[in-house]
């Protein structure tokens, strides 16, 4: 539960967190400024590149990890076809999925230690206000939670319709939430277990 980092070795492994951190943020934001759907579909080629040097189980595992956004890119692409703006659509599709390719790759191929101590490092002008070493293990929770919560989605809804010929829908907001709580707890119980935050 506390990382997802990738077994596979790759040369991106042997990279600092805050190098990767600081150029994830550059190529997310630079993302935004881009426009074309030419330059855009470039980014997200660029990205999936990166994944292929760990081989084709790295470059998989990192393909599936996105098909969680398989509903956002159909709402945003049915939205645009229905109101005639396609290009626009097919922008944002290319944007979504780059920036959260690139964000996947990190959290592959970085340990979570390695990202809490980058983020505290960040976060120490927070001292007086809150103590770095919370806020970074927070967000890096946060991080690793986000992906590991998609699949646990997907493995609730499996399991109900193989026992129920309806929709899922709404009916699996409840498992969901016990799941969370359930893993919430044991996050918890190993913290403590080492030594808490401090």
């Amino acid at each position: 539960m506390l990382t997802l980092t990738s077994p596979v070795d790759t040369p991106l492994h042997r990279l600092p967190a805050g190098g990767k951190l600081a150029v994830l943020a550059l190529f997310t934001a630079g993302l935004f400024w881009i426009t074309s759907p030419l330059w855009l579909t470039l980014s997200l080629a660029a990205v999936l590149l990166l994944h292929g040097l760990g081989g084709a189980a790295f470059a998989r595992h990192g393909l599936l990890l996105l098909r969680p956004l398989w509903p956002f890119v159909a709402v945003v692409g049915l939205w645009h076809l229905w109101t005639g703006d396609g290009i626009a659509g097919i922008s944002i599709i290319l944007r979504m999925l780059a920036a959260v390719a690139a964000a996947n790759l990190v959290t592959m191929t970085t340990r979570l230690s390695d990202m809490i101590a980058v983020l505290e490092t960040i976060a120490l002008p927070l001292r007086p206000v809150l103590p770095p070493r919370r806020l970074a293990l927070a967000i890096a929770l946060v991080i690793r939670f986000v992906p590991v919560m998609s699949e646990r989605l997907a493995q609730i809804a499996e399991a109900f319709r193989a026992r129920s010929p309806r929709r899922a829908g709404w009916r699996i907001v409840a498992p969901a939430a016990l799941a969370a709580l359930d893993d919430a707890e044991r996050v918890a119980d190993a913290l403590r277990a080492r030594g808490g935050t401090e």
